[in-house]
């Protein structure tokens, strides 16, 4: 009788295995994609459930299950969870997640890991992917907006995918927040600390988007003309940045499209916007469609997260693991009742 046992990681143990190495993430994330494209990935829409309702949720769960195959071979589900009342307590984080890898073929579970910063590394990986193939080569300046968890993985994103950047530009309201982060990143990048986003957006080549913003809230016209922009939550950007853009490119038009209070669920159930308009990363990562073609182009990028990406970076976390004998092993039992 085979035994079912479980790696369980906690955070401390993640990083140990090398979860913070962002240039070997952004290798996952794209390789994923590519598996994506090549229809080796089962991937179910994710499940969203907003207390006290979707709409005014002040805490939510999201269930995203995946199976990632080829060389992986690997099932998983992450449970995504944030909390409003989180950000007022110190020492909380604001996102809580989770992820379980289960043997395709038996289903036991082999692991499971804390999920909280191998969200805010493949986040930040998937927004590093769609500049690699739709920011300009001559790309100087990145604006990032944001100074929370994601707005310090993506300076480490966007530093590795946009080689040719000289600044990189980090925008938050609170202007400690992002002082702090540049203060992080001193010596080894050239970060910039801002707290007027219209500025530090004006002349940027690439502009992402990581905050927890529920309106859209950056105009057309604080856009150069051929820039970039990358959007990470369901608001920031206005209608008409994305309706005029040369390009759309989406991480996942499916689930994108619908997901509650998203505004390109919006667009898709009034028309403004259908899949023949839509590029997804998938395609970009196995070379069925172009990205950016010319400088002149305006793109813009949107990803929601996927799970597959969570499952195959955890996925390789695990085989790291277990390979530098981190961990405690579990057993959901001695000997199963009622089989």
């Amino acid at each position: 009788m085979i035994k079912p046992e479980i790696l369980f990681l906690k955070q401390e143990d993640v990083i140990a295995a090398g979860l913070l190495d962002m240039k070997n993430i952004l290798e996952v994330t794209e390789y994923t994609f590519k598996m994506l494209g090549e229809g080796k990935v089962l991937q179910p829409t994710k499940i969203f459930m907003g207390m006290p309702d979707s709409e005014n949720w002040t805490s939510y769960g999201m269930s995203m299950p995946s199976y990632v195959g080829g060389e992986y071979d690997i099932a998983g589900f992450k449970w995504a969870a944030e909390s409003v009342y989180n950000a007022t307590q110190p020492g909380m984080p604001y996102g809580i997640d989770v992820v379980i890898l289960s043997d395709p073929k038996t289903m036991y579970p082999k692991a499971i890991l804390d999920g909280t910063i191998t969200t805010a590394m493949r986040t930040s990986a998937a927004a590093g992917v769609c500049a690699k193939y739709n920011a300009r080569k001559n790309s100087r300046v990145a604006a990032l907006i944001g100074a929370g968890v994601i707005g310090r993985t993506m300076i480490m994103a966007i530093a590795e995918s946009v080689p040719s950047l000289e600044e990189i530009r980090i925008v938050d309201l609170d202007i400690k927040k992002a002082e702090d982060l540049a203060k992080e990143f001193e010596g080894k990048y050239n970060v910039t600390p801002c707290s007027d986003a219209k500025k530090a957006i004006e002349d940027a080549d690439v502009v992402v988007t990581e905050t927890t913003s529920r309106k859209d809230f950056i105009p057309k016209a604080w856009l150069l003309k051929n820039a970039t922009v990358i959007q990470m939550e369901a608001h920031a950007f206005e209608e008409e940045v994305l309706l005029t853009a040369d390009k759309i490119v989406l991480d996942s038009w499916e689930q994108m499209t619908h997901l509650d209070g998203h505004l390109l669920k919006g667009l898709r159930e009034s028309g403004k916007l259908t899949r023949e308009q839509i590029i997804q990363v998938q395609e970009l990562a196995t070379g069925q469609r172009k990205g950016r073609e010319n400088d002149d182009e305006f793109v813009f990028c949107g990803t929601a997260g996927m799970g597959s990406v969570d499952v195959a970076i955890a996925y390789k976390m695990y085989l790291s693991a277990r390979e530098k004998g981190l961990g405690t092993k579990l057993t959901l039992w001695d000997d199963p009742l009622w089989v």
